[in-house]
């Protein structure tokens, strides 16, 4: 008996360890992009930036950084399955989990623009990573596209942002504006470009200590990178969309909240994945898993967003739907990853009620939308 403690002590240890590792490393990812997020916004305004650029594209991009910090620090250290798994997991996540918190708050108001332009565009990107990750790889040149598409959505949004109505502007001037005697003293600009360093190197820190967490706790647990990446690393990553969209949402600001979101999760396919594939020489391996099972199930969450977003809000009991697909997500992500006994019969249950019930809930809330309490975005 003794033996057998002085062999788990240190097993002990190193699990006690890897835990705190990763806490820290989450910590800091949420601080840093939080901290970012702060000095960015206040600088880009303090620049002659509208706040509605800024929070269409900074605050969206800049919660998105733990996702990008993750993915690439893992691309380079070769862990492609935390990389990839994070990328699929976080916008899983984003969208059944976060979008589901945030309306059980508090219906979500959805603007006319994420309907019609903003949800087809994510689903049409998530079409064309699922095409490139066909055959096991996203290649160095797609992933310079993916970036070039990054930057391409950018201009779009500013660009489009000129036309926005007096109340959307609004909005966003509360939220990320800088008071004007605070603009232009030189101090602030110090303080903030200081936020912005402290940020980038909080993530940076945060970044390596998960991707080595992760990928010590995989091989602990017996599982894979890819299992890790999609569900806790994915999780922890998209914890400053949660805060943002849920701080948001509690506060009735109408747009911010599910913009937030969408724009995110065309950030980590388009600049975040992009990235990865860039950083590396030989591009970015997909797991045939992800690329057969979990990158169709992001495009079915995506879709999904189509008729629930149709009447221009997100209800307390769509919000309830998100998260209760999620939960059954998370569980098929568990029990495929221990081979379990009940993964043959689970899935068979999700195909023949899960998938038609969730048809059924979408239609109903798109049939709503249409005849009965449509409104204008």
């Amino acid at each position: 008996m003794v033996r057998r403690r002085g062999r788990g002590a240190p097993g002990r240890l190193t699990a006690l360890l890897t835990t705190a590792l990763f806490l820290v490393g989450i910590v800091l990812l949420t601080a840093g992009a939080e901290v970012l997020v702060r000095g960015a916004s206040h600088l880009s305004v303090a620049a002659g930036i509208s706040p509605l650029v800024v929070g269409l594209t900074v605050v969206a991009y800049a919660t998105s950084a733990p996702e990008l910090a993750v993915s690439v620090q893992a691309s380079l250290a070769g862990q492609d399955g935390v990389a990839t798994g994070n990328i699929v997991g976080s916008n899983i996540a984003n969208i059944l989990l976060i979008l589901g918190v945030s309306a059980l708050a508090a219906p979500l108001a959805v603007h006319q623009q994420v309907v019609r332009l903003d949800v087809p565009l994510m689903v049409l990107v998530s079409l064309a990573v699922l095409l490139m990750s066909w055959n096991g790889l996203v290649s160095t040149l797609e992933g310079v596209g993916l970036v070039l598409g990054a930057l391409v959505f950018t201009v779009f949004v500013i660009r489009k942002s000129r036309r926005e109505t007096r109340e959307i502007v609004a909005e966003y001037e509360q939220e990320f504006g800088v008071p004007e005697a605070e603009r232009r003293g030189a101090g602030r600009i110090i303080r903030d470009i200081l936020l912005i360093i402290i940020g980038l190197g909080m993530l940076l820190v945060g970044a390596r200590l998960l991707v080595s967490a992760a990928t010590t706790t995989a091989a602990a647990l017996g599982v894979s990178e890819v299992v890790i990446g999609l569900t806790v690393v994915a999780v922890g990553t998209s914890l400053p969309e949660l805060a943002t969209s849920l701080v948001a949402s509690i506060r009735g600001e109408r747009d911010i909240a599910v913009g937030n979101i969408v724009g995110s999760n065309l950030f980590n396919l388009l600049f975040v994945l992009g990235s990865a594939a860039v950083v590396v020489p030989r591009g970015i391996p997909v797991d045939s898993v992800v690329a057969g099972t979990d990158i169709p199930l992001m495009i079915g969450a995506s879709l999904l967003c189509l008729p629930i977003f149709a009447g221009y809000v997100v209800s307390r009991w769509e919000g309830f739907l998100f998260l209760v697909l999620y939960a059954a997500y998370v569980t098929f992500v568990l029990l495929r990853a221990t081979s379990h006994p009940w993964l043959d019969t689970y899935s068979q249950f999700m195909l023949l009620f899960g998938l038609p019930l969730t048809a059924l809930a979408a239609g109903i809330s798109w049939y709503h939308a249409r005849y009965v309490g449509a409104r204008p975005g």
